[in-house]
């Protein structure tokens, strides 16, 4: 049976701590080799996280996540798996979008499941945003793409709408089966709740 990767010590740290918290980040300094980058977007326990970086062992993966206990749940879950090619940032997802990945340097970003903020008061709390997404832009390298999971109609709704007034992106409905499931996902399932996804891609010239 093929491995996944090389196995890590229980005392090599998962979680990742900038040396500088207002200067673009060095993945020199996050990981032990150069592969491309993925960067999971909100990784709640690490359950999506440790899936998909054991399945993809040639590639490196970041989570974000800004509560310390799913933090510490999800490094339990990437030690346990004996993953050396992915870690955890507690920070809010839009900081370090915005101010700490580099221009070009993430080929694929994961939003699974964000806080759908159904309340109407609280709708500009979301996430997704025509900003966040011009973010994104940035960061993605060349041919990057965004993929998107949610189980909220109305929320899958607005990013599709969002998206289509984002010339940066094709919007294309992505029907595959996920490459992973999350916590979330899994209990989504169990209750037959429709999720709908959504894939992005990055247009390299912008007409």
């Amino acid at each position: 049976m093929p491995s996944t990767g090389v196995t890590t010590s229980s005392l090599e740290p998962i979680e990742f701590v900038p040396a500088n918290y207002f200067q673009p980040l060095e993945f020199a300094s996050v990981f032990t080799r150069p592969a491309p980058i993925e960067v999971d977007l909100g990784c709640g326990d690490g359950a999506y996280l440790a899936a998909v970086a054991g399945q993809n062992p040639a590639r490196n993966f970041l989570g974000i996540e800004r509560f310390l206990g799913r933090v510490r749940n999800a490094g339990n879950r990437i030690r346990h798996a004996g993953l050396t090619n992915a870690r955890i940032l507690r920070l809010e997802i839009g900081y370090v979008v915005t101010r700490l990945l580099p221009p070009e340097s993430v080929a694929v970003f994961h939003l699974m499941f964000p806080d759908p903020w159904p309340k109407r008061r609280h709708a500009g709390r979301r996430v997704v945003t025509k900003d966040f997404l011009l973010s994104i832009y940035r960061v993605l390298a060349p041919d990057g793409s965004l993929r998107i999971a949610t189980d909220q109609t109305e929320y899958f709704r607005e990013i599709e709408r969002i998206a289509s007034q984002t010339p940066q992106f094709i919007m294309v409905k992505d029907e595959r089966p996920p490459p992973a499931v999350s916590t979330f996902e899994k209990r989504f399932r169990e209750e037959t709740i429709e999720i709908h996804r959504l894939l992005l891609r990055k247009v390299s010239e912008v007409t």
